[in-house]
């Protein structure tokens, strides 16, 4: 926690460079009473290095609470006079970026379903140019990392210099057990994209429930995520917005206390020697495999000469589920998930159609 001290870029700045980051607040700043309240209960943990609260609630229907707006602001500034706690809010236009900056707000975050329109996100960018401030950016709601990626070159070439990346999950056809399916495959493939940027962890909003948070939240850190930002509220069952997701700041410093907290690395010269050795065995396994695809893939080339000389689809439905079916059975009999199965071997069935294609085409 940041002590009142602190001049407030001296706190944020502070708090921007600490591993892990945990952001906290309600979901919706409701009354002054509500996030004042709030606020002093996240600092009394000593867990909280940042408060969150949303002002502005963009809703999926008409009719929903929407956010009590800019009137809300002055309550989160008292907060961080009380607690010495930098604030950060969600802003989806240029006026909210400036009612937000006039109030002394630390952080700005762009929301997911800002960041799934350029149009928004642009016009955020041009409300931050000249304005030294930090920017947090979730993912789209869409499965996208162009679109995300694309968010993070427009707020960049605005000049802010610290960007960082918000993972909240994204909107999942079939899926039944999370708010937003994490896809954590996304966001490592974004953080790889952008190894210097900070990456955090929203379970809330992946989760949508609070009975799961804890196990997505140590999940994140044992991905070598660099903080959280959890939804939490004095009374959480009758929260205005999202009242599954949140939890007391009690809850969550219990929460807190449970996870265990990773390391990247270790000063040990046994370690990196037994580390070393494993990895070398990978490499000779990866190097095995890219061997074996290729000779997959010539064999995949001749199948698509004999298609060519008959007239042959190149896609085989039925063929394809008898291999889906036959490997899953197999990779579940040597610890290898269905899910993992499917996506690698789509992977595979994919390029194996290119290399078909070319051959039809040639």
């Amino acid at each position: 926690m940041q002590t009142s001290e602190q001049t407030t870029s001296e706190a944020a700045q502070s708090a921007w460079s600490k591993r892990p980051l945990i952001i906290s607040g309600p979901c919706s700043a409701e009354t002054e009473e509500q996030v004042l309240a709030t606020a002093q209960r996240l600092a009394a943990t000593g867990k909280i290095d940042m408060l969150r609260a949303g002002i502005w609630k963009p809703r999926t229907k008409p009719g929903m609470f929407e956010g009590v707006g800019a009137k809300g602001l002055p309550w989160l500034q008292q907060a961080k006079k009380l607690t010495g706690l930098p604030t950060t809010v969600e802003v989806a236009t240029g006026k909210q970026v400036e009612d937000a900056l006039t109030f002394d707000v630390d952080v700005l975050w762009i929301g997911a379903r800002t960041t799934v329109n350029p149009f928004s996100v642009q016009e955020v960018a041009d409300a931050l140019r000249g304005v030294n401030v930090p920017v947090l950016i979730k993912n789209p709601i869409n499965p996208d990392l162009e679109l995300w990626t694309g968010a993070v070159e427009r707020i960049a070439r605005a000049g802010v210099k610290q960007i960082g990346l918000i993972h909240r999950g994204f909107s999942s056809y079939g899926n039944t057990e999370y708010r937003n399916a994490p896809m954590w495959h996304m966001a490592i493939e974004m953080k790889l994209k952008h190894p210097g940027m900070l990456l955090i962890n929203d379970p809330s909003h992946i989760c949508g429930r609070r009975d799961i948070l804890l196990e997505v939240m140590q999940k994140a850190i044992d991905l070598d995520y660099d903080g959280l930002m959890i939804e939490s509220h004095i009374d959480p069952d009758n929260a205005w917005s999202d009242a599954k997701q949140q939890v007391t700041p009690e809850r969550l410093k219990e929460m807190l206390d449970t996870i265990i907290w990773r390391k990247e690395d270790v000063n040990s010269e046994e370690y990196h020697a037994a580390l070393e050795k494993l990895r070398q065995q990978i490499n000779h396994l990866d190097d095995e495999m890219m061997q074996i695809l290729s000779q997959r893939m010539k064999i995949a080339e001749q199948i698509g000469k004999y298609k060519k000389e008959n007239n042959i689809t190149i896609l085989q439905t039925g063929r394809w589920n008898e291999i889906l079916e036959r490997a899953s059975a197999k990779g579940e009999k040597i610890g290898l998930s269905k899910e993992f199965i499917t996506r690698y071997l789509d992977a595979i069935h994919m390029e194996s159609i290119n290399h078909q294609k070319k051959v039809l085409d040639s």
